[in-house]
């Protein structure tokens, strides 16, 4: 079945954490790490995919740490997807069509195609803070 990548997991929830501590509150990697009870390795990379993205800014020195990059009005769940693990894809022939030896032939793809746009719709119609009130309701 579809499964998001633990990866994106660890993104969205460094996200919706820091969103949480509010905008310019510097938070640790460990810190977010022990409270969300993520390897803090793993939650590491994802931060830096999340920083080159523009999603979180990172603080140097002795009180430094990660903060969110923007406002959650302006962050959706298509930016994190896209951060960290690049264009989704549910299947191979929508990266290339050389990557499925049954492209020609395939009776499926039409319809996966349109699924895979529905997605990247409802990941792109869904914000940080739309989701944050999703959960508090």
């Amino acid at each position: 079945m579809l499964q998001v990548s633990r990866k994106f997991e660890y993104g969205l929830h460094a996200v919706t954490y820091l969103a949480t501590k509010g905008l310019g509150r510097v938070v640790t990697v460990k810190e977010m790490a022990d409270e969300i009870g993520f390897s803090q390795e793993f939650l590491s990379k994802a931060m830096q995919s999340l920083k080159r993205a523009g999603i979180a800014t990172s603080v140097q020195g002795v009180k430094g740490g990660y903060t969110l990059g923007k406002a959650i009005t302006g962050i959706t769940l298509s930016d994190i997807a896209i951060a960290i693990e690049g264009k989704p894809h549910l299947v191979r022939c929508g990266v290339k069509e050389d990557r499925c030896e049954i492209f020609s032939s395939c009776h499926h793809r039409d319809y996966m195609n349109n699924l895979q746009h529905k997605i990247q719709d409802l990941l792109a119609a869904t914000t940080i803070h739309s989701l944050l009130q999703e959960i508090e309701s």
